[in-house]
């Protein structure tokens, strides 16, 4: 059941503002990124509604809109933009959703499951070595990429099958997901080498 509007009872779609009477909501405790957009944790995310609603939702929260009703009412509101845009941000893209469920659910971080084993390591020096000896749009390239694709296309299935349903707050398959996750990373990194791209740290 949604959270009623302090000002007019109404249901709130965010816990930032109110749709119905317009007014912003000031919040205590930091909300996550699906509660800011109004869903329900799920690794599996519709990216165009995710779309539709922050744009929805930042009409709510123009600091436009409250320019006549002083800066505390404009500064909580540039605080909401910046809120939505930074969940968005993060439930539009896998890597990033996923890892925060697996945080909520209070699994392992990526520092505690850091270390991979030992085959996935020597894949990656090979990895590294037709990236570091073939220049961007070879043939060789190509063919890593297509093999890293297939790879990733495998982990992001086995991430979102462990993931769906979402498992119980600390369920030990939550350490399986970290270690794709931190796999993941590193395909990822693999991919926007061979595309030319600086990879992400």
């Amino acid at each position: 059941m949604p959270t009623p509007c302090p000002s007019c009872g109404e249901g709130l779609e965010t816990p930032l503002a109110c749709g119905a009477c317009g007014v912003l909501v000031q919040i205590d405790e930091d909300p996550g990124p699906f509660e800011v957009l109004g869903l329900a944790p799920s690794i599996a995310v519709d990216t165009d509604d995710a779309r539709k609603r922050l744009r929805r939702f930042t009409r709510l929260v123009h600091p436009d809109f409250f320019a006549l009703a002083g800066e505390d009412q404009v500064a909580l509101a540039e605080a909401a933009g910046a809120r939505l845009n930074a969940a968005h941000d993060l439930v539009v893209d896998f890597s990033a959703r996923a890892d925060w469920l697996v945080r909520h659910l209070g699994g392992p971080s990526e520092k505690e499951l850091g270390a991979m084993p030992q085959a996935f390591l020597m894949e990656v020096m090979e990895w590294n070595e037709v990236l570091e000896e073939n220049a961007p749009g070879s043939p060789c390239l190509a063919a890593l990429a297509g093999e890293l694709e297939e790879h990733r296309s495998g982990l992001v299935g086995s991430i979102t099958a462990a993931l769906t349903p979402l498992p119980s707050p600390g369920d030990d398959s939550l350490g399986a997901v970290r270690k794709d996750l931190n796999a993941l990373r590193y395909v990822d990194r693999a991919l926007a080498r061979a595309a030319g791209e600086a990879p992400s740290l």
